[in-house]
Formats: structure tokens, sequence, C-alpha cells
């Protein structure tokens, strides 16, 4: 009997296990999945949260009820990972062989990795809606927000869903503007970033929409510390921004036991390799989603895409074949522009969000790089599809590797 552990229930985690369970015979195979929270979060919709646009009841179940059956769900902590003797060591003591690992636990906001912002203002004037917690606590805040300096901050690149404070700052200038206070609050968007976004297609016309909403960008800003005593950002060139309340997206780090184990970057993300994702000293070994450090999103649609292809891969591996499928980075997703509007950007690892048309059969096409209500309605959409469809590892109408199909090239 050969066992495969996956470490982390989350998107990528549940999405394995449930295409893999059908696919490798009970009789020789057993799964096991390890994961320390019993609840699975819908992580897109925290952007709602504040707004009062989701409740709470919208963006949480319980993990189990996506494990299928013939799956052992183990809930606990992880302490550390032995690669070289193939186990797994769980914070209770007890130790886990495997002869295959998938490690997806994900990248989680670190706030205490910034001075000044872990202290006695997080969660008064300093907010965050990258956790189910933080976001609930921002709605309240939002609320009794009478006007004044708004600031939307990000510390450092990676992140996960880096088009989130993007969504945040859109929806915000039309959450102000529907309470016909606007006018009182100032918007500023502060990023490490040299635009609004990582790649210059979409930074270009996303920095327009900032324009139009006389949104003020605060570029290439790597932030020192929170002055709480004069409610400033400080960044290491000792610029400062001001601000009433600020949300911002903590540094994101990975597991800690990535750390103890030896097998992570500074901020214990995994090196793999980008089209396989399996490790570069232990071919037993794959990390999937926000877990993996390879070059495109840490974001859902990335993870669903990567499973799209891990899976075929795995099964020609574990025959001794060679994996022939490599993945291309394909990230794509929908960004709330308020007002009941959105944007599609789709690209990959070579090709930058461009305008055009995203076929979907039967449901499409969607514009990219364009603001429609056909957008914003996919996005809402997706919800339901995350949780009946994507999850379960059901086949979507959604090809893992990026067409050119409908995108109108750069140069014409």
């Amino acid at each position: 009997m050969k066992r495969l552990v996956v470490l982390g229930a989350g998107t990528a985690g549940t999405m394995v296990v449930n295409k893999l369970r059908p696919r490798l015979d009970p009789n020789e195979w057993e799964i096991v999945i390890v994961d320390q929270e019993p609840t699975h979060f819908y992580q897109p919709g925290f952007l709602f949260l504040p707004f009062g646009e989701y409740g709470p009841q919208d963006v949480k179940k319980p993990k189990k009820r996506f494990i299928p059956a013939g799956v052992e769900f183990i809930e606990g902590t992880i302490d550390s990972v032995d690669a070289d003797a193939n186990t797994v060591l769980l914070g209770d003591g007890t130790q886990l062989t495997y002869d295959y690992l998938v490690i997806a636990t994900g990248t989680h906001p670190r706030p205490e990795e910034t001075p000044g912002m872990d202290g006695p203002e997080f969660g008064k004037t300093i907010h965050t809606f990258y956790t189910f917690e933080g976001a609930l606590a921002l709605r309240e805040a939002l609320k009794g927000f009478d006007g004044g300096k708004l600031v939307v901050h990000m510390v450092d690149m990676p992140f996960k869903c880096p088009v989130a404070p993007l969504e945040f700052t859109f929806l915000a200038d039309a959450y102000f503007t529907e309470l016909g206070m606007r006018d009182q609050v100032e918007i500023t968007y502060v990023t490490p970033m040299s635009g609004a976004f990582t790649k210059p297609v979409a930074s270009a016309h996303l920095g327009n929409m900032f324009d139009e909403r006389k949104i003020h960008l605060e570029s290439d800003f790597y932030t020192e510390r929170i002055d709480t005593d004069k409610n400033a950002l400080v960044s290491y060139d000792e610029r400062e921004v001001p601000y009433d309340l600020v949300v911002t997206v903590p540094l994101n780090m990975g597991a800690d036991f990535v750390a103890k184990s030896g097998l992570g970057d500074e901020l214990n993300h995994i090196p793999v390799d980008k089209g396989t994702f399996v490790h570069k000293d232990h071919d037993n070994l794959f990390v999937l989603g926000d877990a993996a450090n390879i070059p495109t999103s840490k974001a859902g649609s990335v993870a669903h895409f990567a499973v799209d292809v891990f899976v075929p891969n795995f099964l020609r591996h574990i025959e001794g074949l060679p994996m022939l499928e490599q993945f291309d980075g394909h990230s794509n997703c929908f960004i709330e522009s308020g007002h009941g509007k959105g944007l599609l950007i789709d690209f990959n690892y070579d090709t930058q969000p461009l305008p055009g048309k995203y076929p979907l059969p039967g449901i499409g096409p969607f514009t990219l790089l364009g603001e429609t209500e056909m957008n914003h309605w996919g996005k809402l959409l997706f919800r339901w599809m995350y949780w009946n469809l994507l999850l379960p590892g059901k086949e979507l109408p959604l090809p893992a590797l990026m067409s050119m199909a409908g995108k109108i090239p750069e140069d014409e």
C-alpha cells in the first residue's frame, strides 16, 4: 500500500484529493490530508464583507464537507517535514510516513513583521480584510468612518490575490460615493510597485481608473514602519503617508513548518520547478498553490489551473514515466471596480494582461481590461462555482493553459 499525504486542505489541497481519489486504486493507495483548521473560507469573499455585500455565512463551510470518501482527514498542526526520511511530524507527536507528499499550506498575513502594525491600533485605525475576523472588524470601522484620509496599503510582494487591494480601493470609492460623502474622503493607494499593478499594460489601464476616481497613487513605497503616534506610514527612504484609517495587506509568509524543515526561502515559500511543481531535491515532493515560490500570482485561479496540470503529470510520474505537461503560469481574475462593474485579466508567465475578449462557451465572452456589468456578475457567479464545482474537483470549461484567442496583442 502506497501513501499520498497532502498538507493543507485549502483550495489546492482539496482539489488534489478530489481529483486523485477516483484515479488511484484504493486497494493500492491511501490518501491522507492534514489541516489545522476545520473551516474552509472562500477568501475572495473577504473583499465584500467590509461593505456588507456578503454575510459571514456566505464565505465559510466545514472543510470535511469537501473531503471525498476514501480520504483520511487529520485535523492537526504540522510541526515539520523530513523530506529525506519521507516523514511528516504533527504537533501532537504523530509521525506520518509517505511515498509522495503534496504541500499546499498557502501563504498568510503576518502583521507582526512590520513595526507598528500589530500593536494596540490594529483593529482600530489599522485594519486588514485578508482574514475573516479582520474583514468583519473593518466592516464596523467603515460604518463609523466619517471622513478623512483613507489609505490602502501593501507591505511587499508577493501576497495572495494581488488585485484584491485594487478592488477594495475601487469599492471604497463607490461605497463613499453612494453614501454621498466621497468628497469628504481622500483615498491614497500605497504600493511597493512602480504602478497600480505588476504588468505594464494592466497598470496603465488601472492607473487611468485611479485618475478618473481621484485616487492618489503612492508608488515605490517600501514600508519601514507604521508610526501610530503620528498616524503615518513611513518608508525606508523616509517618505511619510498620513492616514486616519489604513487598510493594509501585511507581509505574506508561508507556514512556519516550512522554515523549520529547511524547505523554503526567506518568506517560507518553497522553490519548485515552475512547470511541474516538483521539488528540485526530492522527486516525490510537490508544492501547489500559494505555498509554492513560482513567478506568477498567488491566487485561486493559479491553484486551479496548476492542479489541472499536476494531476495528469502525477499519474505518469508514479508510473515512472516523464511528466509531459508544463504549467505556463496561467492566471485570470475578475477585478471589481465598483458601481456594479468589473474587469477581467488573463495572463501567464510570458504574456501580460491584454485587452480583448475572453471566450467562455455558454456564458461569455467576457471583456478583458474593460469595465462591464458582465464581469461583475462573473465575479459573483464564481462563488457558487467555487463551492459546487471547483473544490469538489469537477471539470470547468476553463483551459488550464492560457490561450491568445480573443486577445489584442500590444502591437495591434
